[in-house]
């Protein structure tokens, strides 16, 4: 049976994750308060942000910056910024 958690970003139980995306007291907070949808719909927003902005992972300020975003994706209401540019196809 699937581990079951109360979602903060799609606000209802569903699957939670399987495991922390990452180490540390934010990816527990990930882990125990985030549903796999959500996280599936964060991992597209991270993806949009990397190819727009041109991030590379091994840039300190830009893990930072997605780390940033990511909180405001899943934790608050407000929009995660896209670039003027990105035009969803």
């Amino acid at each position: 049976m699937a581990r079951r958690v109360q979602c903060v970003k799609l606000k209802q139980e569903m699957d939670g994750l399987d495991f922390a995306p990452f180490p540390g007291e934010l990816g527990q907070k990930v882990f125990d308060n985030v549903s796999k949808e959500a996280w599936k719909q964060w991992l597209g927003q991270q993806t949009i942000l990397i190819n727009e902005y041109r991030l590379s992972s091994l840039d300190p300020k830009a893990r930072s910056f997605l780390q940033e975003e990511m909180q405001k994706f899943l934790f608050s209401d407000q929009e995660v910024e896209l670039p003027k540019e990105f035009n969803p196809v």
